[in-house]
């Protein structure tokens, strides 16, 4: 199959941008997300694992972005689908993640790794929902404590400000 015979997504959660928060996830919505995560996954470049993943997430404008794994003989600088995942998130006009489900090659949920969960994270913040193995489940949950621009944010005034005091990350 070439990238010429797949199509781009057809799954929308809205026709026209409006806002979205965890309030509004449904069934529905998570079917599309399941559909859109196995659509991606059907592109992933996994010759050396033949492990396939994809991944999607809803917008807070309503939009549905998509990510799948994309190996690399470096395995050091394969992406993960979360990570393509957020590139489709800013190349298609930026906004925050409500929601995520991932995929493996057979259909079943994926957990995101640990450092995917920080890349979701500081899209999405704490109140994001993510399809998990056991359930559905609230950044908070996934990775409590997370480190996040915040901090850097916090840091910096405080350097600023001539105090030492700051506990380095």
């Amino acid at each position: 199959m070439t990238s010429a015979d797949v199509e781009a997504s057809e799954h929308v959660w809205s026709e026209e941008p409006i806002p979205v928060s965890v309030d509004d996830l449904s069934e529905d919505t998570w079917s599309l997300l399941r559909d859109e995560a196995l659509r991606a996954m059907s592109q992933a470049y996994a010759p050396y694992s033949s492990y396939p993943v994809g991944a999607a997430a809803l917008v807070d404008d309503g939009r549905i972005v998509s990510g799948a794994n994309i190996e690399n003989a470096s395995f050091g600088v394969t992406l993960c689908a979360e990570c393509s995942l957020v590139s489709d998130l800013f190349m298609s006009g930026g906004g925050r993640l409500v929601a995520f489900d991932c995929v493996d090659g057979k259909g079943a949920t994926l957990a995101p790794c640990g450092r995917c969960r920080q890349l979701l994270f500081e899209h999405g913040g704490n109140d994001m929902v993510l399809n998990m193995p056991n359930g559905r489940v609230p950044m908070s949950v996934v990775l409590p404590e997370a480190f996040g621009p915040a901090h850097l944010r916090v840091e910096a005034q405080t350097e600023g400000s001539g105090s030492h005091s700051a506990a380095k990350h």
